[in-house]
Parts: C-alpha cells; structure tokens; sequence
C-alpha cells in the first residue's frame, strides 16, 4: 500500500532533519508518496507574508497525514505561531508527546517510560490576548472593573478559554489512546484550587470521563505538585493528561528526564488529519551545518507509521534508532559524553547508521 503524506520540511534546520527522516522512513520498505509543501518564515514573503498558506491546510486535509519539520517561532513579536495556527486550522485537539529512555542516553534518569497528552486548542494558546492600550484593552480593563475587578491600565490581557466539549474530547482520546498502547494510568493535570472556574471545570471533566472508563486507573494531580514528583519519581506516571500552556512545559520537563528534546517525538490528532513533528524547535542558528540531531523527528515518523498502522516498520525504525544510540558511535554532539567530542557525526550520518542498522544498504 502506497501512503500519501504532506511533507513539510520547515525552516532552520528543518528541511535537513526532514531529508533524514524521510530517507530513514523510505529505507522501512514502506511506500510513500511524498506531497511537499512549503511554510513558514523562509517562505512567508512567497505568500503575502503567510508562513502558512492555505493550500498548505488543504494539501493535509487531502491526504490526511503530514510529517513536519521545525519552524520558527518570534518571540514577543512577528507573526504566531505557525504550529498553533496549524493546530487550529485543522482541529488538531490531541497532542501526544511520548518520553521513553533508551540505553546509551546520558541522563539521571533510566526506565522513564511516559506519555504526555495535550489539549491542543483551547486555554491561553488560543490566542485571544489584548495589547497594552489598545482600545479593545482599555474597553475589557473597564469592564473588568465595573464587575469588580482589579486591573492596572497598562495591562496586556490574555482569555482561557477551557470548554466542556474540548476538555471530554480529550479525555476521551486520551482513554482511547491509553487503552490501544495497553498503558495502565492516566492522570489529569490541572491548577484547579486556584483556576476553580477553567481548571476547575476540566478536573469535574475529566472525573466524569473516568467514570465512563474504569478499566484504566485514574487519578488527578496540581500541575506544581507533579512537576516536583515527576523530577523525584517519573516512574509513579504514565499517560499525563494536561491544558495547552501546562502541557507545553511539562512534556519539556519530561523530555529532560529522558536526555532532551534530541528525543522527544509530537503527533497532533484531530478529526480530519494527524501531523507529526518533533517536540523541539528549528535552531536557525545552525541551518545548513549537517550538525543537528535528528532523532527527535525519526521518532516523530515512528509514530506517524504505528498510525498508518505499520507497525513492524514502526518496530525495526525504533530498535534500529535505538541500536545506534546504545552504539554511541554515531551520534550527534548532544549524545557524546562531551559536547565538543571529535567523533560526533552529522545529521546525514546519523540517517546513514539508522538505515544499516535495518540492514539496508545506504
């Protein structure tokens, strides 16, 4: 069966840790038929100043599946975020981020074997935020007032929205989720005691469900409290079920249980597509040096084959990455036991590894 896939290779190092990922997916043996389309802000000025044009939405609807690279995110200006547009535009509600040690890895922690699941559309990344003074500021700073608020004028605003629908939906592909990998808990993430009116109402949510699916354990958990107990005890956890901004830190925080983002894997679910990307960003800095790790995003296409539903590809690409990383001989810088090691090869070679390790001649 030939899979048609949108590939979107990013920008920073992006289109490099997209070129492996996508040689190391092909050495599977598995058929793709790659849909490449641009975004992001090497492009934007291509496209009126979009870095993400529609025909980009509508290539993924068509097909269903997309493997993204990285893409550049400003900070505290610019345009938002092309990943949260992405997610928007086409409903991507659940965002799994799995953190799994593999031995070889330097890390204080071993056996780590977590998953985080991610609302994805709502909360604080919905983006309803007001500027410091500009009239719509002003009119809700006036507002808040009147009913009994507190609120400096130069303030800048930002709206939770945390709905009842969104958050069952999640919970419900959360359940599903952790019943298809045969996980044994999931734990609701929240700030409840203090957010009794957003946070509350996801943590009455998420019980409900739970007592729809007794046959996983369920518990619930301060976001503050278990960022503490997952640095003690990680191996306590296992699927995380967490609002948008507490979902973004906390699946970080895992991923430096497990020795960095260098290996924390993304997929976004929605109704209409899935897209899968690596949990990292695009390190501009290092565009075009062959020096990245692209372990993160490989991993990010062994999820995107498990929902293809190849799974033995899916089985052979992760023993064989995690082979080469028990090997430590071909590994980027960030995997040696010193950062500036001799030995450490590039983002190609890397792939090169990967794809003899399947037995695959490069």
């Amino acid at each position: 069966m030939t899979h048609r896939v949108t590939l979107i290779p990013g920008d920073g190092t992006g289109p490099e840790l997209t070129e492996a990922t996508r040689r190391v997916l092909e050495a599977t043996g598995v058929d793709f038929d790659w849909d490449v389309q641009e975004a992001g802000s090497d492009v934007m000025d291509k496209h009126g100043g979009n870095p993400l044009p529609d025909h980009v939405l509508d290539a993924i609807r068509t097909s269903r599946v997309a493997l993204k690279g990285p893409i550049t995110t400003p900070v505290g200006g610019g345009f938002r975020s092309v990943n949260v547009a992405l997610r928007k535009g086409l409903d991507l509600y659940g965002q799994v981020r799995p953190c799994k040690s593999y031995p070889g890895v330097r890390s204080r922690y071993e056996d780590v074997d977590l998953v985080i699941v991610r609302e994805a559309t709502e909360d604080l990344y919905a983006g309803i935020e007001y500027e410091v003074g500009s009239p719509d500021a002003k009119e809700l700073t006036g507002w808040l007032r009147a009913h009994g608020g507190q609120l400096p004028d130069d303030s800048g605003i930002s709206i939770k929205p945390i709905s009842v629908e969104g958050t069952r939906r999640i919970f419900e592909f959360a359940f599903d989720y952790a019943r298809r990998l045969g996980r044994r808990k999931v734990t609701s993430v929240h700030k409840a005691n203090i957010m009794k009116f957003t946070d509350g109402l996801w943590l009455h949510v998420s019980r409900e469900v739970a007592e729809q699916n007794s046959d996983i354990e369920f518990e619930d958990r301060i976001v503050d409290n278990l960022s503490m107990q997952l640095v003690q005890r990680p191996e306590e956890y296992d699927v995380l079920v967490l609002p948008n901004l507490y979902g973004d830190i906390v699946s970080d925080l895992a991923a430096g249980l497990i020795g960095g983002l260098g290996l924390a894997p993304g997929g976004n679910f929605g109704t209409e597509a899935a897209v899968f990307e690596p949990t990292h960003g695009s390190a501009p800095k290092y565009a075009g040096q062959n020096k990245v790790n692209p372990m993160a995003m490989m991993l990010s296409g062994v999820l995107m084959l498990r929902h293809l539903e190849e799974a033995d590809a899916a089985d052979r690409l992760e023993g064989a990455i995690a082979a080469v990383i028990a090997e430590g001989k071909s590994v980027t810088y960030d995997m040696k036991p010193s950062r500036d090691d001799p030995t450490a090869v590039g983002t190609s070679e890397v792939a090169d590894a990967i794809i003899e390790q399947m037995g695959v001649t490069v």
